[in-house]
C-alpha cells in the first residue's frame, strides 16, 4: 500500500517576521562606474576607491572617446543599472564626471579638481569594506533648486541600499558634502568608536558643477553655471601671459637701446706706433 501524504504543517512564524522578509532589499539601485580611455594613474585609482565604497556598483571596460555619450544608456540597460558615474579624461589633464539617472534623467556634468586617493593621502582612518555610509550635506544645499536636485542625486547614487547582499550591517564612516567657493568638496571620514571622533580616510575631491541636463547624457539644459571657466580657457590665458612677458622683455631691451648715449671712441695715436715701426723695416 502506498504511503499517505501528510498535510503541510502550518508555519509558526509571526506576521511581523513575514513582513520584514518581504521588505528586505526593496531598493534595487545598481550604479555603473567606469571611465573613458586615457585616464591617468591618479584618476583611475579615484574611480577604484569609489567602487570599493559602493558595494552596489558594477564595472565596465573603458569606453572610446569618439563614441556618443548617449550610447552609455544602452550599456547601463545591458548591465541592468539605473544609475551611472562616468569619468571622462580630456587632453590628458582634465577629468570630467557625469552623474546620471538612467534612462529618464536628469544628469549632471562636473569638473573634478583637487584629486587625492586613499593611497596618496596616507591617512590614519579606516573603515569596513562594504559598510553603509552616513551622508552629511551642507545647509547650502537647501538654498537653491539646483543644489536640492544634486543632493537628491548624490543620495540615490552613493547611499548603499538597505539589506544589500554585498553590504555589511555596519555604519562606520561618513560622506560629507560641503559647498565653498561654488565648489562641492567631498570628504570621507571614519567614525572612531572610542570617542566618536571623525578621522579622514579618503578619497578627497572637489566638484565644479558645469551643467545639469533634463535627460540622461542629453536633453535640455536645466542649469548652466555662469561662474565656470573651462580648463582650455585657463591654459590659453597662461600662454598669453607667458607671451606678454617676452614682449615686455623685448620692449625693455629696445627702450634701453634708445636711452643709451650715442658717442664714438676717440682714436688713440699711440695705436699707430707699432704700424709705423713695422713699415721702417
Amino acid at each position: 500500500m502506498g504511503k499517505r501524504k501528510l498535510d503541510p504543517t502550518p508555519t509558526d512564524e509571526p506576521e511581523n517576521k513575514k513582513i520584514a522578509k518581504k521588505s528586505k532589499w526593496t531598493n534595487k539601485t545598481r550604479v555603473l562606474v567606469f571611465s573613458s580611455r586615457g585616464v591617468s594613474f591618479t584618476q583611475r585609482h579615484l574611480m577604484m576607491d569609489l567602487r570599493s565604497m559602493m558595494p552596489h556598483s558594477k564595472k565596465e571596460s573603458k569606453r572610446e572617446k569618439k563614441d556618443s555619450l548617449f550610447a552609455i544608456n544602452e550599456i547601463c540597460e545591458m548591465r541592468n543599472c539605473n544609475k551611472c558615474l562616468y569619468f571622462e579624461n580630456r587632453k590628458k589633464s582634465s577629468l570630467y564626471m557625469w552623474m546620471s539617472c538612467v534612462p529618464a534623467g536628469p544628469s549632471a556634468k562636473f569638473l573634478v579638481e583637487n584629486i587625492h586617493t586613499m593611497l596618496g593621502l596616507k591617512l590614519t582612518g579606516n573603515c569596513l569594506k562594504g559598510s553603509r555610509p552616513l551622508l552629511s550635506f551642507d545647509k547650502t544645499f537647501e538654498t537653491a533648486p539646483h543644489w536640492k536636485l544634486l543632493k537628491e542625486m548624490f543620495t540615490q547614487i552613493l547611499s548603499v541600499p538597505y539589506h544589500h547582499p554585498k553590504s555589511k550591517p555596519f555604519v562606520d564612516h561618513v560622506l560629507t558634502f560641503t559647498i565653498a567657493n561654488n565648489l562641492i568638496h567631498c570628504r570621507n571620514y571614519q567614525i572612531a568608536e572610542e570617542n566618536a571622533e571623525l578621522v579622514e580616510i579618503g578619497p578627497r575631491m572637489s566638484l565644479n558643477l558645469i551643467k545639469i541636463f533634463s535627460g540622461s547624457f542629453s536633453g535640455e539644459i536645466l542649469y548652466n553655471n555662469p561662474k565656470f571657466t573651462s580648463p582650455n580657457t585657463i591654459r590659453n590665458m597662461l600662454k598669453l601671459q607667458q607671451g606678454t612677458k617676452y614682449l615686455g622683455k623685448l620692449a625693455s631691451r629696445q627702450a634701453r637701446e634708445v636711452r643709451r648715449p650715442d658717442y664714438s671712441l676717440l682714436r688713440n695715436p699711440i695705436d699707430d706706433v707699432f704700424g709705423v715701426w713695422l713699415q721702417m723695416f
